[in-house]
């Protein structure tokens, strides 16, 4: 036994796949018989590692200046003026399951496939699973995300993919391994926190649904498509598209690159996907996602391109990790060896979706712009014959990261209002039958609470 700030903390070093005695019936009625009652009996199936802590507030409010969340990690995420609620008493699980690599440094343990549950005292019978965007970790959507499932009453459950950060590309032994990695990570903490819901509470989860940013929105789509049976259903908020054929970051970032580097114009970004009306965003992205992000994917699938950059490392300060490779200016996917196709088709989507999905995509992103992601996907899924278990929301004004809202809050709107909406018409949705509004654009209002308030209704449809 260890103590934190005075609370024990069990460390289960090796955890056994046999689940210990569930809470009663009556636990169960009052939320789990109490304020972390039996939290010795919550084991994690499956990991190496566990933390339990009893918290009187499981949000970043709560949790702020504490070990058991990462403000600097959710950095940019969220307009800073956003509000989030509070207050939500529960248990925090944090661990790991057994891995081989060592990227996350969270909690000094230098181990991946690093996951937090949490599990609030009043329980609506509901679980929340996500996988962190971007190369970040486990706590990256704690505020965009946590805080308002938590407070509906929601379980929650974030893993960090198995790999993270600027290198996370090194990480296995083959093209395309790591990303695969994140496929399977997300699929083994959902099956795990489905066991530790019923645990903490005396059965398993009566709704159990998959979400996420970015890259968690490409888990939300592949989960969706390749482990139904798990989901209730699911809102994928700007998913990553990976294709065999293309479109992908891989078609659309080299115009980028060589737009950085002079030796593209504005109109080849626009034919390559990126929105007319965009262009004020371009220079930030130039700076910050464009050149990384390109270097380190085409590293993933495709490391023979170019050996050399980024090469064992994408760099150790700022200026060299954002740096663009030369050589990605002039990337063909297309003439790529068929080795690169193979590797791109292991972590492909469909669009054979087995349960509900909400897309939502901002028509000014200018990392993964819609038009060569998100209305792709809409068109995979239409054509796969599951259209009618997709409603996909154009948000007029948002972009990638609503964080850039805070330098343009005359041309932007955060798109988390419109998530937390969205999120709310498929719990509508799964569980009353109720149907989310078709297809549309949410317009940007002229005035109004932008960054607290989204309407999915009123809207015109839009084309399919």
């Amino acid at each position: 036994m260890h103590l934190i700030r005075g609370v024990p903390c069990v460390i289960a070093a090796l955890v056994a796949a046999t689940l210990t005695a569930p809470a009663t019936a009556a636990d169960a009625a009052d939320g789990g018989g109490g304020h972390c009652a039996r939290q010795e009996r919550v084991r994690v199936p499956g990991a190496a590692l566990q933390r339990n802590v009893c918290l009187p507030d499981l949000t970043t409010t709560g949790l702020a200046g504490t070990p058991y969340t990462d403000l600097g990690d959710q950095a940019g995420l969220t307009a800073s003026a956003t509000r989030t609620p509070s207050g939500v008493p529960g248990l925090q699980v944090d661990g790991y399951f057994p891995d081989t690599s060592r990227f996350n440094a969270t909690h000094g343990w230098r181990h991946d496939a690093q996951f937090v549950i949490r599990l609030p005292d009043r329980w609506n019978g509901g679980l929340v699973v996500t996988g962190a965007p971007g190369t970040r970790r486990q706590y990256a959507t704690d505020k965009a995300i946590s805080d308002r499932v938590l407070a509906q009453g929601y379980a929650y459950a974030a893993t960090d993919k198995g790999n993270s950060g600027a290198d996370f590309h090194r990480d296995g032994k083959r093209p395309g391994d790591a990303v695969a990695e994140w496929n399977t990570r997300t699929t083994e903490l959902t099956r795990a926190a489905r066991r530790v819901v019923a645990q903490r509470y005396g059965h398993a989860p009566r709704r159990t649904y998959i979400t996420g940013i970015s890259n968690g929105g490409y888990l939300t789509r592949w989960q969706l498509e390749n482990h139904p049976e798990l989901y209730d259903g699911g809102v994928d908020w700007e998913g990553a598209l990976w294709t065999v054929r293309g479109p992908s970051l891989l078609t659309s970032l080299p115009v980028a690159v060589a737009r950085t580097l002079g030796s593209a114009r504005d109109e080849d970004l626009h034919a390559v996907g990126f929105a007319r009306g965009s262009e004020f965003l371009w220079p930030y992205h130039e700076k910050t996602y464009w050149g990384l992000t390109q270097k380190i994917y085409r590293a993933e699938f495709d490391p023979a391109y170019d050996p050399g950059c980024p090469g064992p490392s994408a760099g150790t300060t700022p200026e060299q990790i954002l740096a663009p490779c030369p050589a990605d200016a002039t990337y063909d996917y297309a003439s790529r060896p068929a080795s690169v196709h193979r590797a791109v088709a292991r972590v492909a989507l469909t669009g054979r979706i087995g349960r509900p999905l909400i897309t939502l995509h901002g028509d000014l992103d200018a990392l993964l712009p819609k038009a060569a992601d998100s209305d792709v996907y809409a068109r995979m899924i239409d054509r796969s014959g599951r259209g009618a278990l997709h409603r996909y929301y154009t948000i007029q004004g948002g972009t990638h990261v609503d964080g850039l809202y805070d330098t343009y809050p005359d041309r932007l709107r955060p798109i988390l209002p419109c998530y937390r909406s969205a999120f709310d018409a498929l719990t509508g949705w799964v569980e009353r039958g109720t149907p989310p509004p078709a297809d549309r654009t949410v317009a940007r209002p002229a005035d109004g609470d932008l960054v607290d308030a989204c309407r999915l209704r009123g809207a015109a449809p839009a084309p399919r």
